[in-house]
């Protein structure tokens, strides 16, 4: 009885004790897996940004529409219609 109780001692202290657990092996492991998906992540993000970076230097298409929506750029001869709230008129 007692050989039993230290032997389920020494493999509870096995799984569960010590400075890195397997409980804490598990939960880094994890950490690992969320970490890996947020790199993706955030590469998949870096390569739009990078593709739109490029755009924004090289593609006059891209270029002028961005002037269009930012700035409120237009071309000679056209007109510029602004819509605007009837709550922001100056009453």
């Amino acid at each position: 009885m007692l050989v039993g109780g230290v032997v389920a001692g020494m493999v509870a202290f096995a799984v569960l004790g010590g400075e890195y657990s397997s409980l804490d092996l598990w939960r880094m492991r994890r950490q690992v897996g969320r970490e890996q998906r947020a790199i993706v992540r955030l590469r998949h993000d870096v390569d739009s940004l990078t593709q739109a970076a490029g755009a924004l230097k090289t593609d006059s298409a891209t270029q002028e529409r961005v002037a269009r929506e930012s700035f409120g750029m237009i071309r000679p001869g056209e007109m510029l219609y602004e819509v605007v709230p009837p709550d922001s008129a100056g009453r």
